[in-house]
């Protein structure tokens, strides 16, 4: 299924789970103005078609506010990409991994818990076999997500 095959009703069904994935099927349907079955089954369709793969833990902002996070822009070496690239999966602190266009091939997204713990971060990325270099940039703070 693809974006425009999406009805009106499943890109706001969409959009109230974006915002709180925990919402109860009855929430939504009040949210919606549909029927709770038609929820259900729509919630279904969208699942068995891989719109929805999964629902995730999203942190709270007191927790985050304690959280160390920065972009890790990362010049590969061509020939070792794959390899790096699961030496990187295997890093828990990277919370995503961006492939990008420009001088630089990946941005690893990460999280510490302290600035310390960034930096060894930051020093173990940059040792990888394949990593040419490194630049990175420490959020000062998130002006809003979704």
């Amino acid at each position: 299924m693809t974006n425009s095959n999406l009805s009106a009703a499943d890109q706001r069904l969409l959009a109230l789970l974006r915002d709180d994935a925990r919402a109860s099927v009855s929430e939504l349907a009040r949210k919606l103005a549909l029927s709770r079955s038609t929820v259900q089954s729509r919630l279904k369709k969208l699942e068995e078609t891989g719109v929805i793969s999964g629902y995730r833990v999203e942190l709270g902002e007191r927790f985050r506010a304690q959280q160390v996070e920065a972009h890790v822009l990362i010049k590969l070496v061509q020939k070792l990409t794959h390899s790096t690239e699961k030496a990187l999966q295997q890093i828990p602190n990277i919370v995503q991994l961006l492939s990008v266009s420009g001088e630089y091939d990946l941005i690893a997204m990460v999280e510490a818990d302290s600035l310390q713990q960034l930096s060894n971060l930051l020093d173990d990325i940059g040792a990888l076999s394949g990593v040419e270099r490194t630049t990175s940039s420490v959020v000062l703070e998130a002006r809003f997500r979704r």
